[in-house]
């Protein structure tokens, strides 16, 4: 009954609509992990701790400049994390206004379970094909993104 993704106007094998179907697909396999375990992760929880273990000690203000996201959504996200034990946060010694937020071992573990099934899905995906035809596939995969980047500038390769 829910058609809303899938319009029939849009031509099925579309080299566009194909990468989007895929990484549809990726990504929802990939977060079924983690709404499958313990902590019932969302894409944005796991980005905020995804932001902290590659910014160790960084703060919510850090992550609000680097994410452009509403900072009051972020406190949202940061307190369910620490409430839940994925993020530990100290207070800044030369700023006690300041909170540097870092993962908990369990925040590491929970990063540590994505970046596993993230594995396994990507040999999943291309399973079958010979190391040519990967080679193949990211260099084709390359040059779109390559000619959107063009596209922003209004310089679309051809």
């Amino acid at each position: 009954m829910d058609n809303v993704n899938h319009t029939q106007d849009k031509a099925p094998d579309s080299p566009l609509e194909l990468i989007h179907a895929v990484m549809h697909q990726y990504r929802s396999q990939q977060y079924q992990v983690l709404r499958d375990g313990p902590h019932d992760l969302t894409h944005m929880e796991t980005k905020v701790l995804g932001f902290f273990a590659r910014h160790p000690g960084a703060t919510q203000s850090a992550l609000a400049q680097d994410s452009g996201r509403d900072k009051a959504q972020l406190a949202r996200l940061v307190k369910g994390l620490r409430e839940r034990g994925l993020l530990d946060a100290q207070a800044d010694e030369a700023d006690r206004r300041n909170v540097r937020l870092t993962p908990t071992a369990q925040g590491r573990a929970v990063l540590e379970a994505l970046h596993e099934a993230s594995g396994h899905l990507a040999a999943q995906a291309v399973a079958g094909m010979s190391p040519e035809e990967q080679q193949q596939l990211a260099a084709l995969l390359r040059r779109v993104r390559e000619n959107l980047a063009g596209s922003k500038n209004g310089t679309a390769r051809g």
